[in-house]
């Protein structure tokens, strides 16, 4: 008896039975265009044998001017479909099955040959299209239904026409896009033609027995978007026109309102996908920010669809599938939905993978084999660093035994989860507990470790962390100042006007953490969207509220500072920074750069601007957090190496730039995997 029995149980798509209720979301991680296909095949095939029903490749381009940027793959010639041939074999070999995605990007293609339905510039795009003219629309679909049937001989399962998050064939959807007035624009009709064009001749190109899964968006989140009657309009009529499967998307890219980072609530869009439900008679696919078992076993129970979609799930555990059907979900690697290592390296031009899984995309790079000659390792320092090298060292076979001065595992992720958005923390460091238990690591908890307590052990690694820095402030030593460990251990609380000393990533945090008095709006669905301004697409084109974001008001008058002259939140995550600095904002948080601390007393924090100290300013506070950054600490490293003892020194320990669980993580597989 599973405890995941609609989510295990297989789904007749007529040709072809899928063995569960699971789709690998697409998502472009940037393989194909290293020309390395045994890599992009082993990524591929380890997801099909940790039991996934079926997946969908990133996104395929149907010609150059259709794809996200110069150099993007896609199926051109000969030498691509036999490249892809690579790929396609080694997942059937593996016994799964696996679609690949037609993607063209229309206006959101970063170059200049971009073409859309009208001359309409992207505001995430620097090239205003070029708007297509008949022809030009003609050889626009033509190429979509060659990418599809050459996807076919490639040996793919299926297709995924890609339809939705702003691309060009939503594009052609929506009058925020579609200005046009010719028989591709104006009436609903005329703006679905284009997208029915390509599902009709992309079934007669593949035949019958092949999947064909539209990529539909049922809530479009930008002005002049979609209404729900048109959605489920569009929705049958791609039905009658062949499609097997209609997967929803949530959202375009440009839209002002978070869809898949880790402050949105999981599974925060079911409710639109429902609507859906029974309109239809192909299988609908939920998705976005599913990233448990449980999860998505709710979300079918509850009757929202017939499958559910996951993407960075998989990023994080390449088995998941297999653990929940052997009831092993606390196995599980979680997907926290940072995207510090997945969208955020997708839009830096680099490699994606895992914060939590550095394996991801690197599968024969960074294999994790057993230890031909295990040995006693120390590691010192239970926080991600630490946690990694442990459980990476035990699962290959050595003994390990973990040190941390704290009485619990974590570290600075325990910090972390205090704030409100980062509930997903939480089950990380849970994933940690039980890993730790799950590979034998033996725990020294709630003393610190010193240059005798390592003696006996064959290797050392220190993953000590960080401490703050000291930003030297007159009269920091106040009794109404803080600094930020404190503060979120809740050892310590604020008063009503606070003003943070620093505004890195830890800064934005402390002034989230202080904003919120109460219920995270994370794990309130209904808050959330009032928040951010989500409203029904039944009721508003788009699923705009005409009133807009309408968040509760802010616990605590927040001042957050910094010495940079520069926008404060510049070097946050590419994907997520918007989102900080936006939800801070909302909250009346006031930002403010390039100053100068002169001083701190009764009253609040006096700074200065520019190097002539100019314009004296008080920030009137009642509690002074400091945040000034970190060093590393490095106390134990440098005893160990005063004493001829030679130790591995990772995470903060090595480099204390902010708190990146990411680099941190990533030194302590790689160190695992070769000692």
């Amino acid at each position: 008896m599973t405890a995941y029995p609609r989510l295990l149980a297989p789904l007749d798509l007529g040709h072809v039975t899928l063995k569960n209720r699971v789709l690998m979301g697409s998502m472009h991680t940037g393989l194909e265009e290293t020309g390395d296909w045994n890599r992009v095949a082993e990524f591929y095939a380890a997801r099909a044998r940790g039991g996934v029903a079926l997946m969908v490749t990133g996104g395929m381009a149907p010609n150059p001017e259709g794809g996200i940027r110069p150099g993007a793959a896609g199926l051109y010639s000969t030498q691509d479909i036999a490249d892809h041939r690579i790929v396609t074999s080694r997942v059937h070999d593996a016994g799964g099955l696996i679609a690949m995605q037609v993607l063209h990007a229309g206006r959101y293609a970063l170059g200049p040959d971009c073409v859309a339905p009208s001359a309409v510039k992207s505001p995430i795009s620097p090239f205003a299209p070029t708007a297509l003219d008949e022809a030009g629309i003609e050889t626009q679909i033509a190429d979509i239904v060659t990418a599809a049937a050459r996807a076919r001989e490639a040996g793919y399962d299926g297709v995924e026409i890609m339809g939705s998050e702003g691309y060009f064939i939503n594009q052609f959807l929506v009058r925020h896009t579609n200005k046009r007035e010719d028989r591709w624009g104006g009436s609903y009709e005329n703006r679905m033609r284009l997208a029915l064009d390509v599902v009709r001749r992309a079934r007669a190109a593949v035949g019958d027995d092949f999947i064909v899964i539209y990529r539909l968006s049922v809530i479009d989140l930008v002005p002049d978007g979609s209404t729900f009657d048109e959605v489920i309009q569009l929705a049958r009529a791609v039905e009658a026109a062949g499609a097997s499967i209609i997967n929803t998307g949530i959202g375009w890219h440009e839209a002002r309102i978070p869809t898949i980072a880790t402050s949105v609530p999981r599974a925060a869009f079911v409710w639109v996908t429902r609507k859906l439900m029974g309109k239809v008679g192909i299988p609908v696919i939920a998705s976005n920010r599913i990233n448990t078992p449980q999860v998505a076993e709710d979300v079918l129970a509850s009757g929202a669809a017939d499958m559910v979609g996951m993407a960075r799930p998989f990023l994080a555990d390449a088995d998941f599938v297999a653990k929940a059907v052997a009831g092993r979900a606390d196995t599980i690697a979680p997907c926290i939905a940072c995207n510090q290592a997945c969208l955020d390296h997708t839009f830096s031009g680099r490699i994606s993978t895992c914060l939590v899984n550095p394996r991801a995309c690197y599968e024969t790079e960074l294999p994790i084999e057993k230890a031909t000659n295990p040995r006693r390792i120390a590691v010192v320092g239970a926080g991600p660093a630490g946690l990694a090298a442990a459980i990476t060292a035990a699962g290959r076979g050595h003994a390990v035994t973990l040190f941390d001065r704290d009485s619990r595992i974590g570290g600075q992720l325990n910090m972390a989860r205090a704030i409100p958005g980062k509930e997903e923390f939480h089950g990380l460091v849970a994933w940690y507990e039980t890993m730790v238990a799950e590979t034998g690591v033996a725990l020294r908890l709630g003393r610190a470790a010193g240059v005798d307590d390592l003696a006996d052990f064959d290797e050392v690694i220190v993953a000590t962390g960080v401490v703050p820095r000291d930003p030297e402030i007159p009269g920091q030593d106040g009794p109404h100042v803080v600094g930020y460990a404190d503060l979120l251990s809740g050892r310590v609380e604020a008063g009503r006007r606070v003003a943070i000393v620093g505004a890195g990533g830890i800064g934005f945090d402390v002034a989230e953490y202080l904003v919120h008095d109460g219920r995270s709006p994370t794990v309130d669905l209904e808050a959330w969207k009032r928040e951010w301004g989500v409203g029904d697409p039944s009721e508003t084109r788009g699923g705009l509220t005409p009133e807009g974001p309408a968040p509760e008001p802010p616990a605590r008058a927040v001042t957050l500072l910094q010495r940079k002259d520069e926008r404060l939140g510049k070097r946050l995550g590419k994907s997520t920074g918007w989102i900080h600095r936006a939800a801070l904002r909302m909250k009346g948080v006031e930002m403010v750069a390039g100053v100068n601390y002169e001083r701190i007393d009764a009253r609040g924090l006096h700074v200065s601007f520019g190097e002539e100290r100019a314009n004296p300013r008080l920030i009137e506070a009642d509690t002074i957090v400091l945040c000034a950054g970190q060093q590393s600490e490095r106390g134990l490293a440098d005893a160990l190496a005063a004493a001829g003892r030679a130790a591995h020194v990772i995470g903060g320990a090595d480099v204390a730039a902010e708190l990146d669980a990411k680099r941190a993580i990533d030194q302590g597989v790689r160190l695992a995997a070769m000692l």
